[in-house]
């Protein structure tokens, strides 16, 4: 999904820990496209980064009939992996290198922007007339950022029954999933009226986010459309719900490297964002994306930034 959003400046993303266990409320920024609600979880002015994650929007759910709520024109990447993981609906993805998937619930949309890619997301003409998932984006290390794009769709992932619930391994830990730094992404499944214990990598910050449903963290109760960043060195993470509840972890090793982001763009400089952009606009180092039928988005104004 593109950032729908941007402003005309890079934003400066840096780790910044807690020098324990903490559980940080932060409410998300709410928009729309369109009818499409969307509440942007990740970057947020009290935090840009969570282990190497860098963006996370979470949108739906929407019902709808005969509408096309995602319809999102050619568009360009640098430097990150998007990660698309739906709860409802269906989306089409289709890219510049010529990968073609449609995205059910359960699966995983895994796109290496590398160097450069240029990508689609559509309703497809064919749909459950539901429209209801998540976007993450995990910045790209320093020594991986350069690389080939990539594409890779995961129908079947990890899912484990503990005490309480399940848990299914979007990326990293029983995932064997295509990423670059040491990081996890789960879908926590709480059942009705129980609790659910997880052990946790200590050596991760992580951060928690209520997908539906209601549910508690250590005697907290935790509420829609909030991210709840938990620091690093906790070893284990106790959740309750009396209803039932589904949540989305993300977690990994602080991101030592600062980056910088830029509309749909992560990197290092404003040299490099300047000149994707410039390319971008230019038709040059992004191939277009053939199956789309319509004009790409245009890239927006941006003005350099003084780096820190």
């Amino acid at each position: 999904m593109s950032n729908l959003h941007p402003s005309p400046e890079a934003e400066e993303c840096a780790a910044s820990l807690a020098p324990a266990p903490v559980v940080q409320a932060l409410a998300a920024r709410v928009s729309s496209l369109g009818a499409l609600p969307i509440r942007r979880a990740l970057p947020l002015r009290e935090r840009r980064l969570v282990g190497p994650w860098c963006f996370l929007d979470r949108y739906g759910p929407l019902s709808f009939a005969g509408e096309k709520p995602m319809d999102v024109a050619p568009h360009p990447h640098i430097g990150l992996q998007t990660v698309s993981w739906l709860l409802e609906g269906e989306i089409i993805h289709h890219d510049s290198i010529g990968s073609e998937a449609l995205v059910r619930p359960g699966e995983l949309s895994l796109m290496t922007a590398g160097s450069g890619i240029a990508h689609t997301e559509e309703t497809p003409q064919s749909n459950s007339g539901k429209l209801n998932g998540v976007q993450l984006w995990v910045a790209l290390p320093d020594a991986a950022r350069n690389g080939q794009p990539a594409f890779h769709h995961y129908r079947e992932l990890p899912v484990v029954e503990e005490r309480g619930g399940l848990v299914r391994t979007i990326m990293g830990g029983r995932a064997a999933t295509n990423h670059f730094s040491p990081l996890i992404a789960a879908e926590l499944t709480i059942h009705r009226g129980a609790a659910l214990e997880l052990p946790l990598d200590a050596a991760f910050e992580h951060a928690l986010l209520i997908l539906d449903g209601e549910a508690s963290l250590a005697e907290q109760r935790l509420v829609p459309d909030t991210l709840y960043y938990l620091g690093q060195h906790r070893r284990s993470m106790a959740l309750g719900s009396v209803d039932g509840a589904r949540c989305l972890l993300i977690g990994g090793t602080p991101l030592e490297e600062p980056v910088l982001m830029w509309w749909n763009f992560v990197a290092r400089s404003n040299a490099e964002l300047e000149a994707a952009r410039r390319d971008w606009e230019a038709h040059q180092r992004f191939a277009e994306v053939k199956a789309y039928r319509g004009p790409r988005l245009d890239a927006p104004a941006f003005v350099p930034r003084p780096i820190r």
